[in-house]
């Protein structure tokens, strides 16, 4: 397929125009799709699944842009890539939007029953998947969308399947009851690590159990949860407790119920905490129900699914836990129990999905045993088997996979896995099955199937070998797994990249990924994590459509730096948007210069007699710009490559290479006008290159305008190869001096407030008797061109003309002639002025970095930028003395 070619490449680049119209021309030319016959090395990255409830946020966008980056650099370097995109069902989430969805009709999916419900949840999935991919497209995802997956596939499903009835088979899955995190709003179990602790503020309220020999004497207990105090059934001090030792096998009287409580000895209970004495409640508490097992205490669940209180909290049953805690604790008060209550900030649990405070319960759930599976999944990674970036992730991974617990894999919803666990209604014979079995494998009476779904997670962790279509052997497992690189954020490293490691070498004998790059987080430009409640979210949809994907993207990538959050604010975006518009300026420039040309003239090499100073340079930069990049890509340095190519391109191709090119194409002769446009085109096509994994639709609409042949889309453009041979560094450094007299120039002009397109007459002193006087004066039209001025000479050991105003570089002195363009007595006074003025800057920044409150209480970032502003003040300060010593003789 061919893409219609602009027949002029309009004044002003406007994204809207091309990012549609470019897509659909990629997607469908096959570049995506990799060739399973090719013999190019692979290169494979499964997308993390964005929900399908979920729109794209700035942390998508970021991880979607860095994979891009990756997927289409490989592409270019020769690799045969494969990018497998889908969604995950999202189990809990979706079933409650759903859910929502239903109550505004007055219904609840009990009203539809399970098999109209889940008619619902796929028409709403249907909707959002959609909905997701379209927005992965807009933003230049250049996945394969033939192998696009989703979690409830029917692949995905047997691959899930699979995996259950092995690990049930061999003894790793089990049903037991035991105390589970329990979303009352959800109404089904959680995994420790989907909740969410978040420290606020509460009440310690400190309660009077008395004796049962002595009814005058007590014991004073505190606790932060006084409605789960009916569920208590023992008392609980630490052994080593001089206060409480005489106290062990006497028994108190539980407030209100009249339960007669032993008073046990464990280790487990802090002397510190409130007054060193514990109420025991194993129905309700994670930590008494393991001090209950220990000492073969029974349960009393207070609490039921619903976060209400049950039979067994007699008067107060069927209250809510708010509602009970508020009459229990005035009931304590009414009768004397209530010693005091006092302020106390603690952790509370919360629901990841719904922020619902969650409730340990007494729960009959599914488990996997996952010690043994852990194993080789800490050695796999010890071994660098797999390599986390940046490695500091590792200490995260292993101090886990050390402390790893068995996993509740059940939930009670609808939408998701249902367990393929089958019991028989006779027999009571329970198996996992592959299949729907109607009878008992063991005695052929009826079986009915579990009806809990499986953790959404537990999908996912088969991800990278179930998307290439395990448990078959196919031509993409053989290829593509394991995978080269998984791009994920640092909260899911616990859910999904540990339990993906463990499964992937579990059932295929290999770890499921090479490398796991950790994307940082997505903050605002004061550091602040983003949220639409706090109201600093920034939607990325918004941007690209105003700005363009590219110019996000870009500035996404630009400030990625491994082991640092990202601050995004506006003014980056902008600054992104202003390097697109400046890229297609100059681009503009060289198809205005060059649109007699064919693709055999420009691609055609350029001899080396031909080549100039500056000709010298910009080759010599661009390979040291290609090796650089191509490095830093390789080790996932994205900041540092995007900022390589944004120096090179704005500060040395566009604004000085061009510049000096313009004397070539407008006065020089025949040949040296073709030698500028070869270059030109040449450098440039190099450029979009290097620039095409960032920002994908500028530089393949510019190459789409380019006279080349090379290839029909830069996507498959080969990445550019240095060539060291023409690297010269002395030509850098000669150049770097003509710069640097530049600058100096344009300095003293704008300092002295004479327009920079006035001829001024410059003497240039060299300082260095060993200088490079000879090249300076054959390119002096290097100086005059880019500082608008006349050279009158140059030399080692001039004398400074009265009149001359004087500044210095590195190894040579200006004198500018200022005489009749300023009024030196009117200048000496504003310069005195401004003196004044970035003293008085200087003072206040000076104020600010030896606070010893501002250094330690200010963001780090804050911190340099204003030890900066002090030292380019002091540089300003410096050269604004200089300057005013040098009129002033």
């Amino acid at each position: 397929m061919s893409i219609e070619k602009s027949k002029a490449i309009p004044r002003a680049f406007d994204p809207s125009e091309i990012e549609g119209k470019l897509y659909s021309f990629w997607e469908k030319s096959g570049f995506f799709t990799p060739d399973l016959e090719s013999s190019k090395p692979p290169f494979s990255i499964v997308i993390p699944p964005p929900n399908v409830t979920g729109f794209l946020h700035m942390g998508h966008a970021l991880n979607l842009t860095l994979q891009d980056i990756l997927a289409r650099f490989k592409r270019m370097r020769g690799f045969n890539v494969l990018w497998v995109p889908g969604t995950d069902h999202a189990g809990i989430a979706t079933q409650n939007v759903v859910e929502r969805e239903l109550a505004k009709e007055g219904l609840s999916r009990h009203d539809l029953g399970r098999e109209k419900f889940l008619e619902r949840v796929w028409q709403w999935k249907e909707v959002y998947h959609k909905r997701i991919r379209n927005q992965l497209k807009r933003m230049g995802a250049s996945c394969d969308w033939t192998r696009e997956r989703f979690t409830m596939d029917e692949g995905l499903s047997r691959a899930v399947k699979e995996v259950f009835v092995r690990l049930f088979e061999e003894g790793f899955i089990y049903q037991g009851e035991y105390i589970v995190n329990w979303c009352p709003r959800c109404e089904t179990a959680l995994a420790d690590i989907e909740v969410d602790f978040k420290e606020q503020k509460g009440k310690l309220y400190y309660i009077r159990y008395y004796f049962k020999d002595d009814p005058e004497k007590f014991l004073t207990i505190a606790t932060t949860r006084p409605e789960t105090m009916l569920g208590d059934v023992a008392v609980a001090v630490n052994p080593e407790d001089e206060r409480y030792k005489a106290l062990i096998g006497k028994v108190v009287i539980l407030p209100l119920v009249g339960r007669e409580l032993p008073i046990i000895a464990d280790a487990y209970v802090d002397p510190k905490f409130g007054t060193g004495v514990l109420k025991v409640t194993p129905a309700h508490d994670f930590n008494d129900f393991e001090l209950g097992k220990r000492h073969n205490l029974p349960l009393v669940k207070v609490i039921d699914q619903k976060a209400r209180m049950t039979g067994e909290a007699g008067e107060f049953a069927g209250l809510s836990r708010e509602e009970c805690r508020e009459k229990i604790v005035a009931r304590l008060s009414q009768l004397g129990y209530l010693e005091r209550v006092e302020d106390h900030t603690h952790a509370v649990g919360r629901c990841y999905r719904c922020t619902t405070v969650v409730e340990p319960l007494i729960s009959k759930q599914w488990f996997v045993k996952m010690k043994e599976l852990a194993t080789p999944a800490i050695k796999a990674v010890a071994e660098k088997q797999i390599e986390f970036i940046p490695e500091n992730w590792e200490k995260v991974y292993f101090e886990w996979m050390y402390n790893i617990k068995d996993w509740c894999i059940s939930r009670q919803i609808w939408w998701g896995h249902q367990i393929p666990i089958f019991t028989c209604e006779e027999c009571n014979f329970v198996f996992a099955h592959r299949n729907q079995p109607e009878r008992c494998p063991k005695c052929g009476g009826k079986v009915h199937q579990e009806e809990d779904v499986l953790d959404t997670w537990f999908s996912s962790a088969l991800w990278p070998f179930s998307t290439l279509g395990w448990p078959q052997k196919t031509k993409e497992l053989e290829i593509f797994y394991p995978t080269s690189v998984l791009v994920t954020g640092f909260d899911i490293i616990f859910f999904w990249v540990a339990r993906m490691i463990m499964m992937g070498l579990k059932f295929t004998g290999e770890v499921p990924f090479r490398k796991v790059y950790i994307t940082p987080l997505v903050r605002d430009a004061q550091g602040r994590k983003m949220s639409k409640s706090a109201g600093n979210a920034i939607d990325p949809l918004e941007i690209t459509q105003k700005y363009g994907v590219d110019s996000l993207r870009f500035a996404l990538a630009w400030l990625t730096i491994q082991g640092r959050d990202i601050n995004l604010s506006m003014e980056r975006i902008e600054a992104s948007r202003n390097f697109m518009n400046k890229l297609w300026n100059a681009s503009r420039f060289v198809l205005m210069n060059t649109e007699e040309l064919r693709p055999s003239d420009v691609e055609e090499p350029v001899p080396v007699s031909l080549l100039d100073l500056k000709d010298r340079w910009i080759l010599s930069r661009l390979q040291q710009t290609i090796e650089q990049a191509t490095s830093e890509l390789e080790r996932f340095n994205f900041g540092e490559y995007t900022n390589l190519i944004y120096e090179f391109v704005w500060g040395e191709f566009c604004d000085w290479y061009i510049e000096w090119c313009k004397k070539d194409l407008y006065e020089g002769k025949p040949q040296e006008r073709r030698k500028a446009q070869q270059l030109l085109v040449q450098i440039l096509s190099q450029i979009l290159k290097l620039l095409h994994p960032i920002a994908p639709y500028i530089t393949e609409e510019i190459w789409q305008n380019l006279p080349l042949s090379e290839a029909e889309s830069i996507m498959i453009a080969p990445w550019p190869e240095s060539s060291p041979e023409k690297i010269d560094f002395e030509v850098d450094e000669l150049i770097g001096i003509f710069q640097a007299i530049i600058r100096e120039i344009r300095f003293l002009k704008s300092e002295l407030r004479i327009p920079l397109t006035h001829q001024s007459e410059v003497i240039i002193n060299l300082t260095d008797a060993s200088s490079p006087v000879e090249e300076l004066n054959t390119y002096k039209n290097y100086i005059e061109t880019l500082a608008r001025c006349t050279v009158k000479e140059i030399g080692v050991g001039l004398e400074r003309p009265e009149g001359f105003a004087i500044s210095s570089t590195k190894g040579a002195e200006i004198y500018l002639n200022v005489e009749g363009a300023i009024d030196i007595g009117q200048e000496l006074q504003r310069l005195e002025k401004k003196i004044q003025e970035v003293d008085e800057e200087l003072e206040r920044v000076s104020r600010r970095i030896n606070n010893p409150d501002f250094l330690n209480r200010a963001p780090e970032e804050t911190v340099q930028r204003e030890k900066r502003r002090f030292s380019e003040l002091n540089a300003e300060k410096a050269k604004l003395v200089r300057l005013k010593e040098a009129i002033a003789k």
